[in-house]
């Protein structure tokens, strides 16, 4: 994982300027990889954008 490139995108995050995967994109992670790194920092994540970065991570039900 490249340090700047991640520093770059929570910050670009932070700003609102890149939505959260485009800057996970950025930074080499999954969303869930960064949302991590998100809450370890204090930045906070839309409801939104988790419900839906962590939504598409989940395994599809067969019910």
């Amino acid at each position: 994982m490249a340090t700047n490139g991640l520093s770059s995108a929570l910050t670009l995050y932070g700003a609102r300027t890149l939505t959260l995967s485009q800057a996970a994109a950025q930074a080499g992670l999954s969303e869930a990889e960064f949302i991590e790194q998100l809450e370890r920092r204090g930045i906070e994540v839309t409801d939104s954008e988790r419900a839906a970065a962590l939504g598409s991570e989940r395994p599809a039900r067969a019910d």
